[in-house]
Formats: C-alpha cells, structure tokens, sequence
C-alpha cells in the first residue's frame, strides 16, 4: 500500500506547489471527516474481530481511497483526534500511527518532515515492536499490511540516513534537532529490532519443523486458525528479509544472506503471497549474489522472477504497488545484463526473458565484452542505476563545515565493483580461447595472448579464483560455464553440460499454438458475421 503514494526510493524532493500550501495552511489536526470516524471504527472492530479479509480490504483499499479523497497534501488526523472512535485502544492506536506515518513519509516529502517527526516515527515503532515482542497481542492482520510494516520500518531508517547526511543546505535549527535525537534510527537499534523480532517469533525453528512436516506455516500463509496470532510470526518472517535488505545498504552482502537463509527461495513460499516482498527478497537476493561473484545464484533467481512478472504483471496493474513492481522490474533486467556479461551463462535464462533482455540492454552488453573505458562507462551507468541507497551507518559528524556525505557509501560499492569488474578484463580473453579448445599446451595459448607462461599461469589461477565463490553453506561453488585443469602443462578444458528442460519447452508450444487457434476462431468468427 505504501508505494501506491510514492516511489520507495526516489523520492520527491520538490514542493507540491501553491495547492499543497493552501493545503496545509487550512489543516485543522481536530477536526476528523465523518467518512474517516467510520474508517476507524470499523477498523477497530475488524481487527477486535479478527476478520483478515475485512480489515485487508480496509487497509488495502479504503485506507488509500480516503487518503486520495481527503488528505492527498495533509497529513491524517492525530491519533488523539481519532481516539474516541476506537475505545482509546493502545495498540490499535499505536497501528493507526504507524499508518500516519508511513502516510506523511509518502505525502509531505516536499514540505519536509522535520528531525522530531522522524524521531516521534522511530518512537511509535519501538512502542509498537515492543508489544509484539511481549507476546501481549492476540490478533491477525493481513500479510499485506505486516510486510508493508516492515519494509516502511526499513525505508524510514534508509530515509533517515541519506536525510542526516545532507548537512549542506541546513538551517542551525535542523543541526540541533539531529543534535537532540541523535538515538533516533540508529542502525544498532533498527538491526537489534528486527533481530528480535527474528529471535523471538522462533521463525526459524518454525521453518525447520516445516521440513519433516511438523508445521503448517506455508500451508496456512502464517496465519494462525487455532485462535493465535500471526502477527509476531510473520513480523519475524518478514524481519529476515527487512535484515537482507538492511545489511545491503550496508554493504555486507555476506551477513545479510546469511540472514536470509532459514527461507528456501529456491521454492514457493510465504514470501512469494506478497508481491513486495517477493521482489524485495529477489531483488536484494540478486544484489548481494552479484557483489559475492555468486552470478548462477544471481542469474538464476533474476531469471525466475523475471519471468514470473512477464506473465503475471498485468494482474498487478491496479495494485498500489505497481508502479514499484515496473521500477524493480526494470533494474532487474540491469543486474541480470552485469551478470551475464561478467559471467555468461546464457544456458539458465529463459527464452522470454533472454529476448527481453536483448531489447533493453542487447548493444550495450555487447559493449560490455570489450572492457574498454566505453564499457566501463556501461558497468558504472547500469549499476548506478539499479543499486538500491546505500547508506552509512554512522552518523556524520555535527560541526562546521558543513558537508554532504550522503553519497559516500555509493561512491563506495560503484568504486569495489568497478574495480572488480577490471580485474576480470584478462579474463574475457583468456574464456574465448579456452572454450575453442578441449586441450591446448600452455606454450601456445601464452603465443596467442601474447603473454609469458608465468604471466598465463597466474592469469589462469585469477580466473579459477573469479569463477568460484563460498555459498551459504561454507561451500565453494564454480560460476563458470566450463572448467579446466593443467596436467603436464597441457590445459584441459571440460564444458559443462546443462540438463535441458524439454517438458517447459514442449508446454510453451502447446501455449503459443492453443493462443494461435483461439486467434483463428475469432477472425473466423468475425468473417462469417461480416459475411452474414
């Protein structure tokens, strides 16, 4: 529902105008429309109830609707101004202002929210985190709505970090009010948060029971019909792909897939019920795999989910996340295009998504293969564009001068990637020879690269050690497409064979004839209605 108001990370940083004034000058925080007294209440008693499809269709739609209605420059109505329509409930109002919140992130970007707006957000997080984690609440909501929690929690922090980093253009008011909460968003709070939630709800224990069939939790969604909750577990759930995500803007791609690990994306799961979630996990998933040099992984799990939005997206289009979905989509196709040129492995990319990827990125991947300063200029504009924020974890220091520092942990991970993608410069070259050859001496391929053996051997032992990494597991992996060993100096080339899927193949022929004959009939139809 959230980025049904804005895109999650590029946000507007402009005014809304001599509207959006006016706008907000007539705000009156007391007053509460008689359609939004409604909208609470039965909220309140939805959720009291717990009635999940109901208090979905309340916060999927009705939430959006009003907001699009009434408050489309202005922020909601406190929660005190609402408290009477909801029995003053605690957590239901500590709900309530996680939905004020995330709505004036989205909406009063341009008229600028101040530290202490940020700060109060990061308050009613903790309060609200904090009764979940005392297992004091007894009640379901929607998947839609946890998940949105989460990735909100996460984004603000993001938000909040790129937002202190700007110290440039700042009054001396802002720099005290970063001064007064300087606790607020702290990456040692947001991580221990969501490490808890993690802990706690015994997510992970619950997913290994899952694998002997002692648990029910992908078979029920999370949900819970024995009269329990799912709020602390799915919090927990979806909290391991919040850490994914936090420790890539972070730059620790390791630590944050080891997070992810208790999930098995290699399946459908819980994650897969939600769209944003499914492309966040993905799209992070394939990030961290790319910076890891683990491109099968990453070539492997773009290619599916890419796939996947190839045929369903039109279901999504009047879905608040849409526009997110297409953004994502798009920087996807990047990722998979640096993956492919750094590494190809064209064998593990469907034919849809292959021609796909040759209509958006088909000259410069080409480009790409000749590691000059055009295609590093490629590398850098393709990863500047579908990287996510990357952001510091420190905060800046508060004394003149002042600086902006908010892109420095960009300019960082472009400048490693940047630097890795050169090292592998020799290593186009010497794949192309190799996979003309099932053996050659090293004599000859050092003549024919124009380099000494000693100078080949290393290059060889560079190559080894590019193509392979450590999975998960500990384990070290090849993300070539063939392999070679030295016995005698003579190199031995052995090729990889992928085992091809003829059944996909077969299916999507039946798919394409049984679209041709249906094409056939309604032109039939239509010439014998013509004729009549």
């Amino acid at each position: 529902m959230a980025s049904s108001y804005r895109d999650r990370e590029d946000m507007a940083t402009g005014g809304g105008g001599t509207s959006a004034a006016a706008a907000a000058a007539a705000y009156d925080p007391s007053y509460v429309p008689d359609s939004v007294k409604t909208f609470v209440s039965h909220l309140y008693r939805h959720i009291r109830d717990r009635n999940v499809y109901e208090t979905h269709q309340m916060y999927e739609g009705g939430f959006h609707r009003l907001s699009d209605r009434h408050f489309r420059d202005t922020p909601w109505p406190p929660a005190e101004a609402v408290a009477p329509h909801c029995d003053g409930d605690h957590v239901f109002l500590l709900l309530y202002r996680e939905l004020w919140f995330r709505h004036a992130h989205a909406r009063l970007q341009g008229q600028g929210l101040t530290p202490a707006q940020r700060a109060e957000s990061w308050d009613n997080y903790c309060s609200l985190f904090s009764v979940v984690l005392q297992g004091v609440v007894n009640m379901q909501l929607p998947n839609q709505w946890l998940w949105d929690m989460v990735d909100e929690f996460v984004y603000q922090f993001q938000s909040y970090c790129q937002y202190r980093a700007k110290l440039k253009n700042k009054t001396q008011e802002e720099i005290n009010l970063l001064k007064q909460y300087d606790q607020a968003w702290s990456v040692y709070g947001v991580l221990n948060y969501l490490k808890a939630l993690v802990e706690k709800s015994m997510i992970g224990e619950i997913l290994e029971r899952e694998k002997v069939g002692l648990e029910q939790f992908t078979a029920t969604d999370g949900y819970d019909y024995e009269g329990g909750s799912n709020v602390l577990k799915m919090l927990g759930y979806y909290s391991m792909i919040g850490l994914l995500r936090v420790h890539c803007l972070l730059g620790d791609y390791h630590t944050g897939l080891k997070c992810l690990a208790p999930i098995d994306i290699s399946q459908q799961g819980v994650y897969t019920t939600v769209i944003g979630s499914h492309i966040s996990t993905i799209y992070h998933y394939g990030f961290a795999s790319l910076m890891m040099r683990r491109y099968v992984d990453g070539i492997r799990e773009f290619n599916k989910i890419l796939l996947y939005i190839l045929k369903c997206k039109q279901y999504h289009q009047n879905s608040p996340q849409y526009d997110q979905l297409l953004k994502k989509n798009e920087q996807m196709y990047a990722l998979l295009a640096i993956c492919l040129s750094l590494c190809p492995q064209d064998k593990l990319i469907d034919e849809n998504v292959g021609t796909q990827l040759k209509e958006k990125y088909g000259d410069k991947m080409t480009k790409m293969h000749r590691y000059d300063d055009e295609a590093y200029a490629i590398y850098d504009e393709l990863f500047s564009y579908a990287c996510p924020k990357f952001i510091t974890a420190s905060p800046p220091v508060l004394r003149e001068p002042f600086t902006n520092y908010n892109q420095d942990a960009y300019r960082l991970q472009l400048k490693l990637f940047l630097y890795e993608v050169k090292q592998q410069q020799l290593l186009s070259g010497i794949r192309s020879y190799l996979k003309l050859y099932s053996t050659i001496t090293i004599g000859k391929l050092a003549k024919y690269m124009d380099v000494d053996e000693v100078t080949l051997r290393t290059i060889l032992m560079t190559y080894k050690h590019k193509m392979h990494s450590i999975n998960s597991d500990g384990k070290v992996i090849s993300s070539a497409d063939f392999d070679f060993y030295i016995d005698e100096d003579i190199i031995h080339v052995v090729e990889s064979k992928l085992t091809k899927n003829h059944g996909d193949y077969f299916l999507r022929q039946i798919l394409k004839f049984e679209e041709m004959i249906n094409q056939l009939d309604k032109y039939k139809e239509e010439t014998y209605r013509k004729m009549e």
